[in-house]
């Protein structure tokens, strides 16, 4: 069965590239998704055991809110969901969370979606540099919504400690959604494909070039050319 579900797929991807590409990047991305929704919840209740949660984490001021505060692109408050914003243990849970599932990422759309052979080391540069903008501009954004999203969960709705499990998946599919759509046309530019690379006879044959006793070449020609 599985046999015959990935020629089909093999077939579908050479008449639609462009698309079956998209798919397969839509999958894994939402794979990467689950798993931070379990990690999350997880990370989350370690460092609410430690001390963090009353130490705040509020950097970088850009402006003001309605009421005249300092609006901070990270902005973990100290104290507990919703009265405060879950300090340093909230912002540790969330971002040791996105490391985690981009990193899984990275690996699994270079070599899985886009089948990348170029260098990893250079994609690796530029998706730290994406990684890191976009988490600095999705942190922005969370600013505005956070807040709501645990206040209607957890006292709005009266749900208690199931509303905050609840908001914190919420926040983390926002999370995801966003560079959803950002990665992939980053990814579409950092994972190259280059065909001579990738050619069995090696990076420096160009693919369609016959090699001595290749498939390409028959064995009396391989020694012909030798014996030229």
């Amino acid at each position: 069965m599985f046999g015959r579900i990935s020629q089909v797929w093999a077939a579908f991807a050479e008449r639609r590239p462009g698309l079956s590409q998209f798919l397969m990047f839509f999958l894994l991305s939402n794979g990467v998704t689950v798993l931070q929704l379990a990690l999350m919840p997880l990370f989350k209740a370690l460092f609410s055991m430690t001390g963090l949660v009353g130490t705040s984490f509020q950097v970088l001021a850009v402006g003001s809110n309605p009421d005249g505060s300092a609006f901070f692109v990270f902005d973990y408050a100290a104290g507990a969901l919703p009265e405060g914003g879950g300090g340093l243990a909230y912002f540790l849970a969330v971002q040791i969370t996105l490391l985690i599932a981009q990193v899984i990422n990275f690996f699994a759309q270079r070599n899985v979606t886009f089948k990348s052979n170029t260098s990893v080391w250079r994609a690796a540069f530029w998706y730290v540099v994406a990684y890191v903008v976009i988490t600095f501009a999705a942190a922005a954004l969370q600013g505005l919504y956070k807040a709501p999203i645990y206040e209607l969960l957890i006292d709005g709705w009266g749900l208690g400690k199931t509303g905050e499990t609840v908001a914190d998946m919420v926040t983390m599919i926002i999370n995801s959604a966003l560079s959803f759509w950002v990665f992939f046309p980053i990814f579409k530019i950092i994972f190259k494909r280059d065909p001579e690379a990738s050619d069995p006879a090696g990076p420096g044959v160009p693919v369609g070039v016959p090699v001595a006793g290749g498939p390409g070449e028959s064995s009396s020609s391989a020694r012909a050319g030798q014996e030229v």
